[in-house]
């Protein structure tokens, strides 16, 4: 089981040689990946080189056929997305499963409302309050229709949803994806008050400056393979590509 929210800043999630096989094909061959409490890793590769499938592994879409997945020094079976959840993984797809119809509260808690006899409005309005508070967002209205705000604010009520389970370990697939500038910013921002918090995240992306700017360590995947770890401080976007590319490898 996973550990409480107290011990966050000392969690760790390890991956250990990870295979993952769709019939003939290996999607992931071998892949090993640490995080830590208060850290950001930023997961990075060119399309095709796994991460995706990695991504779904950590969610308990898809089961390695080979290696181990290790949180706070024991074993974790991740079967389904439910095993993942109860571990203290939360993952935030590119997609974001949003409804647009819904408000922010019925978006933050569909699926999960708070109801032993009837719906508990007013403790879900305060819980939302909270989540978003936390993140210091800035929604117009918990009542407003989510398919009426921004790219950036409907990432930021797909993250605060990720956070009612207060998991220790959030994976961000995409997080910037088709954002504008200013809608980026918000999200990074995000991101480092999630760090600031303690939980560690895994940030799937594309994009090098969002990288630089937020990540403490870049691990690079490459058909399928580690290619590389990268401390931010001491590298540059152009030796990244490099490994991403395949133009050279770097331990």
């Amino acid at each position: 089981m996973p550990t409480t929210r107290e011990n966050t800043k000392t969690a760790t999630l390890s991956l250990k040689g990870i295979t993952k096989r769709f019939g003939a094909v290996a999607a992931l061959t071998d892949v090993d990946l640490e995080v830590k409490g208060g850290e950001v890793l930023a997961l990075v590769g060119d399309n095709g080189a796994g991460k995706s499938t990695l991504v779904k592994v950590l969610a308990g879409v898809h089961q390695a056929n080979e290696g181990e997945i290790v949180i706070d020094g024991k074993p974790a079976e991740l079967d389904n997305p439910t095993d993942s959840i109860n571990y203290g993984i939360a993952t935030v797809f590119q997609d974001l499963a949003l409804c647009d119809n819904l408000n922010v509260v019925e978006n933050l808690f569909l699926g999960q409302e708070l109801s032993p006899f009837r719906l508990n409005e007013s403790q879900m309005e305060l819980r939302s309050f909270e989540l978003l508070d936390q993140l210091t967002a800035k929604i117009p209205s918990l009542h407003t229709p989510v398919g009426a705000l921004s790219g950036g604010q409907r990432q930021t009520i797909a993250i605060a949803r990720s956070l009612l389970g207060t998991p220790q370990h959030i994976v961000l697939d995409e997080p910037t994806a088709a954002l504008g500038v200013a809608q980026t910013a918000e999200v990074l921002k995000l991101v480092e008050r999630l760090k600031a918090d303690g939980l560690s995240v895994i940030m799937v992306s594309h994009n090098m400056a969002d990288v630089m700017a937020v990540a403490d360590r870049v691990a690079v995947l490459r058909l399928g393979r580690n290619n590389g770890t990268f401390q931010v401080g001491e590298t540059s976007s152009s030796e990244i590509v490099e490994a991403i590319t395949g133009a050279a490898i770097h331990e």
